[in-house]
């Protein structure tokens, strides 16, 4: 709905504008002349569209023109006169009116004209509130930095930040909970950078990507000879660490085997080496992660009850993407931010209907989805912001429309319809005012608060049909 100022000393001019654009679903407000007009744009909060005839008594359309672009220099002005000449149309055109028509005019051509002036409006506004919103989100990731990606402004995210800065001025173990992409490596690195062995070395291991007959050396390292292909002595992770962190990286997928000796390592705090007798003291905090349920996987017996306390001494759990649309916009510029400035790209800024594409999206891949989508939009966007073009087709074609709730509902997780939500209380409580009057338009406007006339208004908005006026 958008707000249009009609000026013109003609009444049937301004009524017949009146009618027209208030059917067309537009707030409609009118000037007998360009004082008037003027005071109007002072007034007035902000206009979206500005119609205004050229010759007036007192301050004409020219008037009204040049003080509209210092007052409001992105409204459109419509310029309409039944004096028109090449000269005058030049000369408005060079002041920065939209268009210049001739009375009288074509109705459909007037609507066109309107149609494209509020679609040219409606970017401007877009642009103005992008760049706000961009600026406002780049503000947010300056005062995040301190966690390495590790970013989010919802509660849920709140309450793991917090965590992850009690957790760290401990020495105790931690288990990190969370599917595959949700950031559990960040978590780990965060909680090292904040702990008081943020200067000792921080090493990872994916206890599912290496072969059982290689993890332990890996992890406990080996001496010569200590079977073919051990030409040399090697320290295992957990030396090598020493005075920092290990951070086992899917550790419920470690063998029942490794689980006995990881266990003892961590009673003992010692490391004995393949091929060697002795054992050697060891000086790391253990940090974990896993995508698994370990507490079923206990109880299934495929991991040890022991060693799971001995990991778990405090856990961290970290919830999916899709439980927390509101920190895709923040995680969506930090990664344009990263992969802009890869790949030598100029883009600061994200279109909204490609962010609101993007968190409309169910995120299986969890964080590193989203990732990958910004690389790729990135790297196919010719512009200076991210476009729907540059999104993949499934991003594009599989975002469902937000849902319309009832007055009283909780706001869903992901977003709503918020004009049809509007549209429809207005459409039952003015259905509900007209049933108890009887159609009585004039005072069922009484009991909604509101004028006859706009009353009238939201009916034709709303495309219901009670019956003729009962009052003018």
């Amino acid at each position: 709905m958008s707000r249009i100022l009609v000026v013109d000393d003609e009444l049937s001019i301004r009524e017949m504008l009146e009618i027209f654009l208030t059917k067309a679903g537009h707030l409609v407000d009118l000037a007998s002349d360009g004082a008037t007009g003027i005071q109007r744009l002072i007034d007035e909060d902000e206009y979206d569209l500005v119609i205004t005839d050229l010759r007036m008594p007192g301050a004409q359309g020219m008037v009204l023109l040049e003080r509209c672009r210092e007052l409001r220099p992105d409204t459109p002005i419509i310029i309409m006169t039944a004096f028109a000449t090449h000269q005058t149309a030049v000369e408005a055109i060079k002041m920065g009116a939209y268009f210049y028509f001739s009375k009288p005019f074509d109705l459909d051509q007037t609507q066109a004209v309107i149609e494209s002036a509020l679609q040219m409006r409606r970017k401007v506004l877009d642009m103005r509130e992008l760049r706000r919103e961009g600026r406002e989100l780049r503000r947010e990731l300056a005062t995040q930095k301190g966690f390495r990606g590790l970013i989010g402004r919802s509660r849920a995210m709140e309450q793991v930040m917090d965590l992850v800065m009690r957790v760290a001025r401990t020495r105790t173990n931690i288990l990190i909970l969370g599917k595959s992409g949700t950031g559990k490596e960040l978590v780990a690195r965060a909680i090292h950078d904040h702990s008081e062995r943020s200067r000792g070395p921080f090493l990872v291991i994916n206890c599912g990507a290496i072969p059982e007959n290689l993890l332990e050396s890996e992890l406990f390292g080996h001496r010569r000879g200590a079977f073919t292909g051990a030409m040399a002595d090697k320290d295992g992770l957990f030396k090598a660490a020493a005075g920092g962190s290990v951070f086992l990286d899917e550790v419920g997928e470690l063998p029942t085997a490794m689980q006995v000796k990881l266990l003892r390592v961590l009673q003992e705090r010692q490391v004995k080496p393949i091929g060697d007798v002795r054992e050697t003291p060891i000086d790391v905090r253990v940090i974990s992660a896993t995508n698994r349920d370990l507490a079923a996987e206990v109880k299934a017996g495929r991991f040890r009850e022991d060693l799971y306390y001995r990991l778990n001494v405090i856990s961290i759990e970290l919830p999916p993407l899709r439980d927390r649309p509101g920190d895709i916009p923040l995680l969506a510029y930090h990664f344009l931010s990263k992969f802009a400035a890869e790949q030598g790209k100029t883009i600061e800024e994200i279109e909204p209907e490609a962010l609101m594409l993007l968190q409309r999206h169910t995120y299986q891949g969890n964080v590193r989805e989203l990732e990958n989508l910004l690389e790729r939009a990135v790297a196919l966007e010719e512009s200076e912001r991210i476009t729907v073009s540059a999104l993949p087709p499934h991003i594009r074609v599989s975002a469902a429309p937000p849902p319309i709730i009832e007055a009283g509902a909780d706001l869903p997780e992901n977003g709503v319809d918020l004009d049809k939500s509007v549209d429809a209380l207005e459409r039952r409580l003015i259905s509900q005012a007209l049933q108890r009057t009887g159609g009585q338009k004039t005072e069922a406007s009484k009991l909604l608060n509101i004028t006859f006339r706009s009353l009238r208004y939201r009916l034709q908005k709303l495309n219901l049909e009670v019956g003729p006026d009962d009052e003018e």
